[in-house]
């Protein structure tokens, strides 16, 4: 199994107990996960991009 294998088995993995637990990955959620594995993101890259999402977001909610 390649390196690129492993970790869509992996994310496959944690979307399946994200569901068992109750919180299922929404579309835009696992389609975030496909791009970091796709443009290689390192763990604190991936972590700066939820971040400055969520600020966005919350951003935008206190607009409204």
């Amino acid at each position: 199994m390649s390196d690129r294998d492993d970790i869509r088995q992996r994310t496959l993995e944690a979307a399946h107990l994200q569901m068992i637990e109750g919180n299922p990955l929404d579309a835009e959620q696992i389609a975030m996960f496909d791009m970091f594995d796709r443009e290689g993101f390192l763990p604190d890259q991936e972590s700066a991009y939820v971040i400055t999402r969520i600020r966005v977001q919350a951003e935008t909610k206190t607009k409204q």
